[in-house]
């Protein structure tokens, strides 16, 4: 059994997100049948099934030359926004590069979305790797750790100018004087401003987030791996004010942790193994081979060799961030299971990925989420405290309406 951290909460139960698949074919760069559509009608229905079946956070990704398999992607902030219109409870998060964006127009996206939402905005900042997409739009290409350097300067900028009146700051990438964005973003009880996700599995990122983030992103990890992520911003949390100069509120001591996790759920542990199977054995290898020597190049640029990707094997990268390593893949008993024995380590969130979204996000919902609650549960009262489910949502009976079977 896994020990508990101190960084785990116990009380606080955990919160469900799903990778929106604005990016044709789907998750798993294979053959193997996808039932997933990369087009707004498709998205629009899942955004809608995901919030009605427990899901909290929708997250959309970010690349403008489709790459890894695809041949089309959408573009992440307006298709984040037509989710935000289309859905009443979903939390849908924007996926954005610094050095493509400039931080005050960002903030001035995000309020907007945030007040047509009512305050359901959100972004993930990400730091970029994909060398190319920089070059060819003729836009400056930072190595590894000055990009961090930048996002830090970045998100300081965005909480900044969504938190004060004439806010000024001076850095090495942005300048802003004295300047104010009005209306500020909706007041949300619990929430100073749109959350700030962020995402990177190096030593600088952990360090950049432990800083200046609300959430922190991992590709996925398997428990050891995922608890040597967490210290890292915890410790670097630790060496820093949180309540200063742009950075977080001193309550929070640390980012919150969310991990990345392809979900296989089948009614026997040997089905779900042979689909996982099925899957590397159809892998589309020139496109994971071209993925995967782009991503090592850019993980072997870290000053310590331990950037994203570093020590991916092929049929890690059939899904591009990992999402294997966390192995959610089983029955929705043993899916659940693996989920509380990460929240004891410090895991407030799952980012999680699907063969067939529409169908296995409305199961996810109806078969495992309940299972969790129920372990959950049972974690908090052996160790002294009570889960406190008042604000979280449940999954209701309409959301698998109208849906086959994965």
């Amino acid at each position: 059994m896994t020990d508990i951290s101190n960084v785990a909460r116990l009380s606080e139960p955990l919160k469900f997100a799903y990778w929106v698949p604005n990016v044709s074919g789907g998750l798993v760069v294979s053959t193997i049948e996808q039932r997933t559509g990369w087009d707004f009608d498709y998205n629009k229905k899942l955004a809608r099934i995901a919030e009605n079946s427990g899901f909290e956070y929708a997250l959309t990704q970010t690349r403008y030359a489709a790459s890894y398999g695809a041949d089309k992607q959408h573009e992440a902030t307006s298709f984040s926004l037509a989710l935000l219109a289309a859905t009443e409870r979903l939390k849908v998060i924007s996926a954005v590069h610094p050095g493509m964006w400039h931080p005050g127009v960002l903030a001035k996206f995000i309020i907007t979305a945030d007040h047509i939402s009512n305050g359901r905005a959100a972004v993930n900042i990400v730091s970029g790797w994909l060398k190319a997409e920089f070059e060819n739009f003729g836009l400056e290409w930072l190595e590894h750790d000055e990009r961090y350097v930048r996002t830090e300067e970045f998100i300081k900028v965005l909480r900044g100018l969504w938190t004060e009146q004439e806010y000024s700051q001076s850095g090495k990438y942005y300048n802003i004087n004295n300047f104010t964005l009005n209306p500020a973003p909706v007041d949300v009880p619990g929430r100073a401003h749109p959350e700030i996700f962020f995402g990177g599995n190096s030593t600088a990122a952990q360090a950049t987030a432990g800083r200046v983030a609300d959430w922190y992103f991992s590709n996925g990890k398997d428990l050891e791996g995922f608890k040597e992520n967490i210290a890292g911003v915890v410790a670097a949390a630790g060496e820093t004010s949180r309540g200063t100069g742009g950075a977080l509120p001193a309550a929070l001591s640390s980012p919150r942790f969310g991990l990345n996790g392809f979900v296989i759920a089948r009614d026997s542990e040997k089905e779900a193994r042979d689909t996982l199977r099925e899957i590397v054995a159809k892998a589309h290898k020139p496109a994971v081979e071209g993925f995967r020597a782009a991503v090592q190049e850019a993980g072997a640029s870290t000053k310590d060799g331990k950037g994203m990707w570093a020590d991916s094997s092929f049929e890690d990268l059939v899904q591009y961030n990992d999402g294997f390593k966390t192995q959610l893949i089983g029955t929705p008993e043993q899916i659940a299971e693996r989920i509380v024995e990460y929240k004891k380590i410090g895991v407030n969130l799952f980012l999680t990925g699907y063969l067939h979204f529409q169908e296995e996000v409305a199961a996810f919902g109806a078969d495992i989420l309940p299972i969790v609650r129920e372990l959950e549960a049972d974690l908090a009262r052996r160790n002294g405290t009570e889960l406190d489910l008042s604000g979280t949502p449940v999954a209701s009976a309409s959301s698998t309406a109208g849906l086959v079977n994965a």
